[in-house]
């Protein structure tokens, strides 16, 4: 009988009840195994990563790795397969601290399925999760994630033509691309593909992209493509447009109800389609035109995430 895979992450400074929803939310699937590395940007201030790390052992887990410096994109991949690495041969549970995948079965079940049809991997698709109105605010632990961000749609795809498609298992034979978004000449199993809820947009997400936006500019964070700096161009000319909110109420955006505890109706069709014909957008598609805003980063409210 196939064990649950360990979970792999690598981790920024995020609020700490966010963390501990996370791991709670993974054991609940099974997940006894946790291999964490965290990295800390410059601008994270030394308290900050003691109250983060002090709940990580609160919480049972003691990380891997913990490194410091610029969140070049390369960091994420090189440090997520040293943990990769670590974790040994078989499958791998592959999910960011602000990603909540849920499964129409048990992952043992998954994963069976996956090796029966002679695939190494299982894709995913991101629903992009954010408050009734649209506005980028906390979350109160007692009440849960689900009652903060209940509105849920591809975000990702639709307004920052970001690539929307996750790799959440992969057996540790398979390379994984940065972000863990493909496997290079790997055809992920499941269809409809398993929902990724994507908390993303929460209090902070402004000065976080602001930041990563000036540091791709200027070259302080190393970037392999321009994608990085136009995604989150993109995502700070919408919030200036739409007085600081995501504009929920937009019939492009789709935005719809939606629920941790129940796989959307709506999923399997919606999901598959973007799947399936998602492609990268073109090189003129890709960037922004001289002048595009790049606010500078706040000095003041949200929390310290890269």
């Amino acid at each position: 009988m196939l064990s649950t895979p360990p979970l792999v992450s690598v981790i920024g400074p995020i609020e700490a009840p966010l963390l501990a929803a996370w791991v709670r939310h993974y054991r609940l699937l099974g997940i006894e195994r946790f291999l964490i590395a965290f990295h800390f940007p410059e601008h994270v201030p030394d308290q900050r990563r003691h109250e983060l790390q002090t709940a990580t052992r609160e919480l049972g887990i003691i990380p891997t790795v913990t490194s410091s410096g610029p969140w070049h994109e390369h960091t994420n991949g090189e440090l997520r397969d040293a943990l990769r690495q670590q974790a040994g041969p078989g499958w791998h549970l592959l999910a960011d601290a602000d990603e909540f995948q849920q499964y129409p079965i048990p992952l043992d079940e998954m994963i069976a399925q996956a090796e029966h049809a002679g695939h190494r991997v299982v894709g995913g698709l991101m629903l992009d999760r954010v408050t009734t109105d649209g506005s980028l605010t906390g979350w109160d632990p007692q009440t849960g994630l689900d009652a903060a961000y209940p509105l849920g749609a591809f975000l990702t795809h639709q307004l920052l033509r970001g690539d929307p498609r996750k790799t959440v298992l992969a057996h540790s034979s398979v390379a994984v691309a940065s972000g863990n978004h493909r496997a290079e000449g790997h055809r992920p199993a499941s269809q409809p593909p398993v929902a990724v809820h994507h908390f993303k947009w929460r209090d902070g997400v402004r000065q976080d992209i602001e930041r990563r936006a000036v540091h791709s500019a200027d070259g302080t964070w190393n970037t392999a493509s321009p994608a990085r700096l136009a995604e989150a161009r993109r995502l700070l000319q919408h919030l200036h447009r739409h007085g600081g909110r995501i504009a929920v109420d937009s019939p492009h955006l789709g935005f719809q109800p939606v629920s941790l505890q129940a796989i959307p109706g709506w999923w399997a069709a919606q999901a598959t389609r973007l799947v399936t014909t998602w492609r990268p957008p073109t090189s003129r598609e890709g960037q922004n035109q001289p002048g595009s805003m790049i606010s500078s980063p706040s000095s003041s409210g949200g929390s310290n995430r890269a």
